[in-house]
């Protein structure tokens, strides 16, 4: 997963001075929450190596100039309901998926 950034934009600047991220998505205006929420976790590294940035600009077109980052994950998690149940779902590199479920 890369993350492109504006330059010099805040989150570029916390990246750079703390690596640490976690990103969360909400499924949207589904009350229901059919689809769950996910939330992915980790380490952010700057991308500053050429010929990485112009396969990336190749091939996204960002609007330039930009910061690039790679994800390295720690973990994922998804939440969701299953009829009456609360499913969580964790995955960790490294480890199995787990599923845990709660009424």
């Amino acid at each position: 997963m890369l993350l492109g950034m504006m330059p010099d934009s805040l989150k570029a600047l916390d990246l750079r001075r703390d690596p640490r991220f976690a990103l969360h998505a909400n499924p949207g205006p589904d009350a229901e929450m059919n689809d769950g929420d996910v939330r992915v976790s980790g380490r952010a590294v700057e991308i500053t190596d050429p010929e990485v940035i112009a396969r990336f600009i190749a091939e996204a077109t960002p609007p330039e100039p930009f910061h690039l980052f790679r994800a390295e994950l720690t973990e994922v998690v998804r939440i969701g309901l299953d009829n009456d149940e609360l499913v969580i779902q964790s995955w960790r590199p490294g480890r199995p998926l787990r599923t845990v479920r709660r009424k």
